[in-house]
């Protein structure tokens, strides 16, 4: 099977960065729990927006976020029995790129770089099956889409959801069997 595995608040931990960076520079204990259903931007006071809108877009950002509970471990399966591709949105924070790609160099060499796909527009991809926690994502992508939890998700609707990555290897494992039995 060909998947296609998005990396921010599915491979890593973007949101727990976020957290740290504005709760340190703001001295609050603002928890994940409290934004169910939105982005940390939409939660904060107003004149705190441009600094939350701005950390993602500073310089090396992206280069020490932690994995995701279970990403690595589940990669290392999935990459023995798939072709796996990284697709992540990053053109939208083109500062992004190099902290990305050595990321993916440090903690999952087994994907070889012409296997990574930094876009924008994920419905042009080719693949039987995408693991993103953007549902946006999914409009026009012609595989099964695979929305994994996240609190800024968490209210969508009408999408295959999987919590964690037990259950994200679960679905990939039934997509391919029925895409055998095909």
């Amino acid at each position: 099977m060909r998947l296609g595995i998005d990396m921010d608040e599915v491979l890593t931990d973007t949101l727990g960065k976020q957290l740290r960076v504005y709760n340190a520079h703001f001295g609050t204990d603002v928890p994940a729990e409290r934004l169910d259903g939105f982005e940390l931007v939409d939660i904060v006071p107003p004149e705190q927006r441009p600094f939350v809108s701005g950390m993602m877009h500073e310089p090396g950002f992206f280069a020490d976020l932690e994995p995701i509970e279970g990403a690595l471990e589940a990669m290392e399966q999935i990459c023995r029995m798939h072709q796996v591709y990284i697709v992540s949105a990053a053109t939208e924070f083109p500062g992004s790129f190099q902290d990305k790609l050595c990321w993916l160099e440090r903690y999952l060499p087994q994907i070889p770089t012409r296997r990574i796909i930094f876009c924008g527009e994920k419905s042009v991809l080719d693949l039987d099956c995408l693991v993103d926690d953007t549902p946006s994502h999914f409009e026009g992508f012609r595989g099964t889409g695979l929305l994994f939890d996240a609190p800024h998700n968490r209210k969508e609707s009408g999408f295959r959801r999987v919590r964690g990555w037990k259950q994200t290897e679960a679905e990939i494992a039934s997509l391919a069997e029925c895409l055998q039995r095909q």
